[in-house]
């Protein structure tokens, strides 16, 4: 017999041995498994296990190079780490997640322009509760978002609430020229303090705690209103310290107390795009009466 038609011979042996075995093992594994889906990836491991172990057992056969330990294990590794480069930069993340914790279950974050709640942490992928979206607010649309643990690496990463719960958040509001802005800026600020929890009392400690560590430098954490002119009216924009799940519920606070308070002022109007109209000279307008033409109605 020639060493081709003994290779091809050891060859198709290795093939019909690894199906039956493959065969074999999946038939005392269903025995315990109900799951669909667990059967499911049960089989899928399956197939790439016995894949592999026939390439790799087809090479050590067939390639003379293959006989040298050294070499092939050389280029096993190389092979191995080539198709497995991505499972292995996701374990790698796993291990940055677990020792530098950039997010930890129940951190509100935002990923490759996906934000959410951090529901698990696995060995290759962690998950979120997506918020945002389609629904205009930061509240959850009901998605779960599986990233990658590698992501990690390639992409930045937005941590609403790491070390500290509270984050800053805006209201515009725009009032007309001629309202009057100093009592519109008044009831903003008014509605702020009424709605907004105090921050200097409930957050303190953790907002030092986490200024220490990331260098930040402390500001004012009050309630405040800038004043500013834009081409339709006068814009106040009220920025506050909001709790970052409460965003939504404040500003609803927020705009409940400034509209009922703006109705009660005859001075205050809400703006909206205007076009104005200036003439250089005087305007004529003709306000005598139409008159029919002879033997027909008027148009």
């Amino acid at each position: 017999m020639s060493d081709t038609t003994l290779k091809l011979v050891i060859s198709g042996a290795v093939v019909v041995g690894l199906v039956i075995v493959r065969w074999l093992v999946l038939r005392a594994v269903h025995r315990y498994v109900e799951d669909p889906d667990v059967w499911f990836r049960t089989r899928r491991i399956a197939t790439y296990a016995t894949t592999a172990i026939a390439l790799i057992t087809l090479a050590w056969i067939w390639l003379e190079a293959f006989d040298d330990l050294p070499t092939y294990l050389g280029l096993v590794s190389a092979g191995i780490a080539i198709a497995l480069a991505d499972l292995l930069k996701n374990m790698v993340g796993w291990v940055y997640i677990m020792a530098r914790r950039p997010l930890r279950l129940g951190d509100r974050i935002e990923v490759a322009g996906t934000q959410g709640d951090v529901v698990d942490i696995r060995l290759f992928r962690f998950s979120l509760l997506e918020i945002g979206n389609w629904v205009h607010a930061d509240q959850s649309t009901g998605r779960l978002i599986h990233v990658p643990n590698g992501i990690l690496f390639t992409t930045e990463v937005a941590n609403y609430t790491e070390g500290f719960e509270y984050i800053w958040h805006e209201i515009p509001v725009l009032i007309t020229f001629e309202s009057d802005w100093r009592s519109a800026k008044a009831i903003l600020r008014e509605a702020i303090d009424a709605a907004v929890p105090d921050p200097r009392r409930q957050a303190t400690e953790h907002l030092l705690k986490t200024a220490q560590e990331y260098q930040i430098k402390i500001g004012t954490m009050t309630p405040i209103v800038y004043l500013t002119v834009k081409d339709s009216g006068v814009l106040l924009t009220g920025r506050m310290m909001v709790p970052v799940r409460e965003r939504r519920g404040i500003e609803e606070r927020v705009w409940g107390t400034v509209l009922a308070r703006f109705a009660a002022e005859p001075d205050i109007d809400l703006a909206y795009p205007t076009v104005r109209t200036y003439y250089a000279g005087p305007v004529e307008i003709d306000t005598s009466p139409s008159v029919s033409p002879p033997g027909g109605d008027a148009e």
